[in-house]
């Protein structure tokens, strides 16, 4: 929730939190970084990164996705300007799923920061390894 009188750049997320607006209870961020940074949101942001996608496409693509969470997952992300939803007029029902502009810039992101899990999964691995002798 930037204030309506800065003429200057949107806020970076690290700017913002800086400025504790993101941990204001009523900031309307916190809804799309839910939604972007969920672990569904995340993997239909990647997935689609790959072109246009039919849902029964996305949940084969997208292991371990229920019926309900894809749809409401491609909801969310519709609803935040992320996904363009195309449905066809046939018999049965068509509809088709691909990004929009904003949603490549975002998919793009998420994409580094799970590359950058997988990159670091041996570390990551070892700390979880770690804290299991500890314990």
């Amino acid at each position: 929730m930037a204030d309506k009188k800065d003429t200057g750049p949107p806020l970076s997320l690290s700017e913002a939190m800086a400025c504790g607006q993101l941990f204001a209870e009523a900031c309307p961020s916190r809804e799309v970084l839910k939604h972007v940074t969920s672990r569904w949101g995340v993997l239909v942001l990647i997935a689609l990164m790959t072109g246009t996608h039919r849902f029964s496409e996305l949940r084969r693509k997208i292991g371990g996705v229920s019926e309900r969470m894809l749809a409401q997952t491609l909801q969310w992300l519709e609803q935040d300007g992320f996904v363009s939803r195309v449905s066809y007029p046939v018999v049965p029902p068509h509809v088709e799923y691909s990004l929009t502009p904003l949603g490549e810039e975002v998919g793009a992101r998420v994409r580094d920061l799970a590359d950058w899990i997988e990159l670091n999964l041996p570390r990551i691995s070892e700390a979880w390894e770690a804290r299991n002798e500890e314990a």
